[in-house]
This record gives C-alpha cells, structure tokens and sequence, in this order.
C-alpha cells in the first residue's frame, strides 16, 4: 500500500504543515506546484527531501488560486486548463531533475480534483496535460470518476485513491468540505479508517453506510490538524497489519 500526503503548500513567509516530518512517514508526496500553493523555494526543498528519503514525488495540480487555495470552483477553457496543468507538471519535474528524480505522477488538488471526478470537459483536460507530456506518468484519483475513466481510455496507467481523513457520502463521493465533519481529525480514527482500507478493502460512509474501497494508495492531508500525529499512527496501523508500505510509482 501507498501513502500519499499533500506537501509543499506554503506560500513565501507562511508555512503549511510539517513536510519535514511528513516526508519520513509517507511514501509519496503530493507537492503543490505554485498554483494552489507552494513557490519555487518550496517546491526546490521538497524535491530535495523526497529524493534524499526515497520518497515518490507526485504533481499536486490546482488550479491558480493562491488566495482560495484552489478549493474555489473555476470554470476554464478546456486548452487553457490542459496548459496550466501542463506547465505545473513541466515546473515541478524542472526541480526533480534538480536532484537525479523525476515527476512519477499527477494528482489533481482541491475544486480540480472533484471537477474532474464529474467534469468532462475538465477531465479530459487534465488526461490531455498528462498525455501530451508523459503518456506513461500514472493520475491518482478517485475509483469510478470522470477522470478515472477518461485516463483508462487514453492508456494512462490510473492509480486509485482512498482519504483517511474525509468522510464518504453513500455513493462514495467525498462529503463537500463545508459540511460539518467532512474532515477528520482525530489521529486515532483516521489510523482505523486507514487500516479498513488496506486490510477489508471498505470505508463506513456516514450513514453507516460499508462501501467498497479496492485503491492502491491511502492520503492523509497535510493541512489537517494533527497531520503528523495521524500520519504516524496510520503507518503504524498500517504495520502492524502486515501491510507494506511502498511507492506505487
């Protein structure tokens, strides 16, 4: 099983999250690109830490939304977004390249992530950035979305993603962050969820509701209170399951 998490969103004088002591715990990492998040000193430090432990670094890919964070809805064009995605993808490789690594794949961020898990027009865009620059690079996402779909359909390998800290709707469609305990945060529950995930292949939704959940990597967000601490119980849980944890890229 993987572990992925959200790493590089600070922005100039303001810190997000521990990625330091993320980056000993997970797998992979997300790294935001400078659109949603992140600036090239951030993106340059993460990079180097990732490749100096092993770490799978991932396109983190939003759209460009400093101030919303990328959770804000926009509608683009269907060329300008492939564009932005393809020159977040292009920036962050550059720092990869930087330190004998390289991008091993992309996962769409925030209000991109569930546009394009319904979203033709902006799925396809997203599948068209990643086409276009590395038909072999895998796209982390949500089993059964739009984009899920629309990657199979042009070859590219799809990775699928389950959230330890978020909670499912019935249909297995993430519950809208605005909703009261749409976010997890409790360490200790989140460390059972992952657990569920890996070893029952399921997640309780919140209505009681067991949904199956076959993915190859697990997410614990970054800007989550009590990230770390969660993090580090998720990896222990997933331990002593006798899972072992490794990069799917």
């Amino acid at each position: 099983m993987d572990l992925n998490a959200d790493l590089g969103e600070g922005f100039g004088i303001w810190r997000l999250g521990d990625d330091e002591a993320l980056l000993s715990l997970v797998t992979s990492a997300n790294v935001a690109c400078g659109f949603h998040g992140g600036d090239p000193s951030t993106m340059r430090r993460v990079c180097e830490g990732a490749a100096r432990r092993g770490v799978a670094v991932g396109a983190q890919v939003g759209y460009r939304d400093l101030a919303g964070f990328g959770r804000r809805h926009i509608a683009y064009d269907f060329a300008e977004l492939r564009d932005e995605v393809t020159y977040q993808l292009g920036a962050l490789d550059a720092f990869c390249r930087l330190f004998r690594t390289r991008v091993r794949y992309l996962k769409p961020h925030g209000a991109l992530y569930h546009a394009a898990s319904t979203d033709e027009s902006q799925a396809a865009a997203v599948v068209a950035a990643v086409t276009d620059y590395d038909p072999e690079l895998p796209v982390l996402c949500l089993p059964g979305s739009t984009l899920a779909q629309l990657a199979v359909g042009a070859g590219l390998p799809v990775v699928a993603e389950a959230f330890a800290d978020r909670a499912y709707l019935p249909n297995g469609a993430l519950m809208p962050r605005g909703t009261p305990g749409a976010v997890i945060t409790d360490p200790e529950q989140v460390a059972e969820r992952a657990a569920r995930m890996a070893t029952e292949r399921s997640v309780v939704a919140v209505d009681g509701t067991v949904i199956p959940c076959s993915v190859d990597s697990i997410c614990v967000h970054g800007d989550t209170p009590g990230a770390v601490s969660a993090a580090e119980l998720v990896r222990a849980s997933l331990i002593d399951a006798d899972i072992t944890l490794a990069p799917f890229a």
